[in-house]
């Protein structure tokens, strides 16, 4: 039995309507515009499901509990809207305001944040730079009143919808190659321009873009946290990030197995079904077996976060499993639905797509693998059993 408090069912009964109603009939029209209209952060903000944990007086419930974005997360991937992403907005992005901001910041952006009439991305992968922060390039100049920032950046969720972006960028004149600061972007600052929306493999619905800084004036007062230290606070919100990943594989590997099973159920081959076959039992009994053992450590790991002690290594070897287990249940659905898997009016197509990015963003499988295998050869290693 998953640990859900009433108040938690009740809110997932909310927005699984919510999303049925606003979001799911709308989805097909957004993946042929290649963007989600910013007026489903708007509707959402109104019902109060875009932030549950900023304090009232910024609009939102007070509640920091993790269980309730993971419950977005989880009816997305049910609903099929997964390519909304308003977890990037709410979750990603938004506490960086409440962990290094300033009152005066936390009181001019997150009400509009709250209720959506604000969105918001995060900008820090360059064409040079990914994974490794410490290549970036783009730069920002002290000028005394403000910062000049300039630079790129490159696959930004929200680059197209964000009205505020967290743009991350070395220190000019600073030698330390961790030497960052974070600013804070506003739509129609002078020399901030957007490029394409990127054309993408998959996740279609979900506007990627580039960005161009060409001497854009940061006033001193949309400084994020302490300059020098942007590195620092980046790298405090990836326990985290890497959370938000892991339930969406788990919820996601847990639809494709539904939407599969519903197809070799129904599916008629050689005078019976599918599903009847020894080798569809076989690949779906160990698929179950996975997704429901790996569902048992996000929920682990999410019950740490709450108690603020999940660290970096329990997150990474949940992030890297559970992209793995996402893509094998991806993979076998495509070939269990034989030739209708590989037509994207399937949906198992589509979330075949969507899903192989997952073993590359917020950090790669095989980064993953570095930071797991260095605990694993340290002096400090530790099994979670100990």
């Amino acid at each position: 039995m998953r640990k859900f408090t009433e108040e938690q069912h009740m809110f997932r009964d909310a927005y699984r309507r919510f999303l049925a109603d606003e979001v799911a009939p709308h989805m097909p029209a957004f993946r042929e515009a290649g963007i989600v209209d910013r007026e489903i952060f708007k509707k959402a903000g109104d019902q109060g499901f875009l932030m549950t944990w900023p304090d009232e007086k910024y609009g939102g419930m007070g509640d920091n509990d993790f269980r309730y974005e993971q419950i977005i997360i989880e009816e997305a991937a049910r609903a099929g809207c997964h390519e909304w992403y308003a977890t990037l907005h709410s979750r990603l992005v938004g506490p960086y305001f409440k962990n290094i901001g300033n009152e005066e910041q936390r009181e001019r952006f997150l009400p509009k944040c709250v209720n959506g009439e604000t969105i918001l991305a995060v900008a820090m992968t360059e064409p040079g730079a990914g994974s490794d922060l410490s290549g970036m390039k783009s730069s920002a100049k002290d000028m005394g009143d403000h910062y000049l920032l300039n630079g790129s950046k490159t696959y930004i969720s929200n680059g197209i919808n964000a009205d505020v972006i967290i743009v991350a960028a070395k220190l000019d004149g600073e030698e330390s190659k961790h030497a960052m600061v974070l600013l804070i972007v506003e739509r129609g600052m002078e020399g901030f321009e957007r490029g394409r929306n990127l054309d993408k493999m998959g996740q279609s619905a979900q506007d990627t873009a580039e960005l161009f800084f060409n001497n854009v004036k940061i006033p001193k007062e949309n400084v994020l946290g302490e300059p020098g230290n942007g590195f620092v606070h980046l790298m405090e919100g990836l326990a985290e990030e890497r959370l938000i990943g892991m339930v969406q594989y788990g919820a996601s590997a847990r639809h494709a197995f539904d939407v599969t099973r519903k197809f070799v159920m129904e599916r008629d081959v050689f005078g019976k079904k599918l599903s009847d076959m020894q080798n569809t039992q076989f690949k779906m009994a160990e698929m179950d077996a996975k997704i429901d053992m790996f569902q048992t450590y996000v929920d682990h790991c999410v019950e740490v976060h709450n108690q603020g002690q999940l660290n970096s290594n329990m997150a990474a070897k949940g992030k890297m499993l559970g992209s793995e287990i996402e893509w094998e249940m991806m993979d076998l659905g495509v070939q269990l639905h034989g030739g209708a898997g590989y037509m994207k009016e399937y949906e198992i197509c589509r979330m075949f797509l969507d899903a192989r990015v997952s073993r590359i963003y917020a950090g790669s499988s095989e980064i993953m693998r570095y930071i797991v295998g260095r605990d694993v050869f340290s002096q400090k290693y530790q099994s979670i059993l100990e």
